[in-house]
């Protein structure tokens, strides 16, 4: 069946997608190769680059992965109070966004548009830098809590407003119909259904947060990246250890990821049945009428 969104390609289209998708997959292929034999006249596939990671045998084994167990322990707390901040803080702002009166909205709207617009590098160094000259000494993990929950909490913000906003008006008119206050609205029909409809990409903000701990190294924090960077300085394998830190990073997001799709499923197979047990009472109620 053809697409309604474009023309299916013909032969000549096919056969040159065809051309085009191999001669791209030999010059990767021959791009990694090639990186591939240099690092091997460099002698970056010895093993004694890899055995501190690799061989439980060799003496620096045990430290290195007692110091990254205990920088991921870090990255981990940082990343969920971070993560908890921006979805309660971010659901306020939105929530005040949407139910502001216009003459004092403006002001939060720009704080929103301001925190959006600074880096979140730069959030994380003005934290630990400038609230300790108002006498506000903190732990380093909460500077780093503190620059990310700025950031990312009015991404969040946007992301719930946008969601609140993608419903049908008639969600809004039946509740307020009913007589329920506009706070009963927003709690118990709008966050609801807006929190199933931006699921998928509130998940991946919490990623970005967890990925975004990795900036901690500005401020000293001993995170998963900067313990890395410690043990190079001592072991001299950077390509080794970072590449191992990568696998660790990809598979926390990977597992993360596939949570959100797991939860997706799982909120949308229950409103599934809860339609199918509404719709057979519907029915029941029906025939008992007729």
């Amino acid at each position: 069946m053809s697409s309604v969104l474009y023309d299916a390609p013909g032969p000549r289209s096919r056969r040159r997608t065809a051309i085009g998708s191999v001669v791209a997959g030999i010059a990767i292929l021959a791009v990694v190769t090639l990186v591939v034999l240099r690092l091997a006249e460099r002698g970056q596939f010895d093993a004694q680059l890899w055995s501190p990671w690799l061989d439980p045998a060799d003496e620096n084994f045990t430290a290195v992965w007692s110091l990254i167990g205990e920088a991921a322990a870090n990255t981990v707390l940082a990343a969920a109070l971070a993560m908890a901040f921006s979805l309660v803080i971010g659901t306020l702002l939105a929530l005040s966004r949407i139910t502001a009166a216009a003459w004092y909205r403006w002001a939060i709207v720009g704080v929103i548009e301001l925190l959006r617009g600074i880096p979140v590098v730069i959030a994380i160094f003005f934290a630990a830098r400038v609230l300790p000259q108002f006498g506000i000494d903190l732990p380093t993990l909460w500077y780093l809590v503190i620059g990310l929950t700025a950031y990312n909490s009015v991404i969040i913000a946007e992301i719930v407003r946008a969601g609140i906003n993608s419903l049908p008006v008639g969600q809004r008119e039946a509740a307020e119909s009913i007589g329920l206050r506009r706070s009963q609205v927003l709690g118990s029909v709008l966050l609801p259904q807006a929190f199933r409809v931006m699921l998928p990409a509130l998940i991946s903000q919490l990623v970005v947060v967890l990925k975004d701990t990795s900036l901690g190294f500005i401020i000293s924090f001993e995170e998963t990246v900067n313990t890395a960077g410690i043990i190079v300085q001592n072991l001299h394998n950077p390509i080794q250890t970072y590449l191992i830190i990568a696998v660790l990073f990809i598979v926390v997001n990977y597992l993360l990821s596939k949570f959100a799709v797991y939860l997706e499923r799982r909120l949308s197979r229950g409103k599934g049945v809860s339609r199918k047990a509404e719709d057979a009472a519907m029915s029941e109620t029906g025939r008992a009428g007729a």
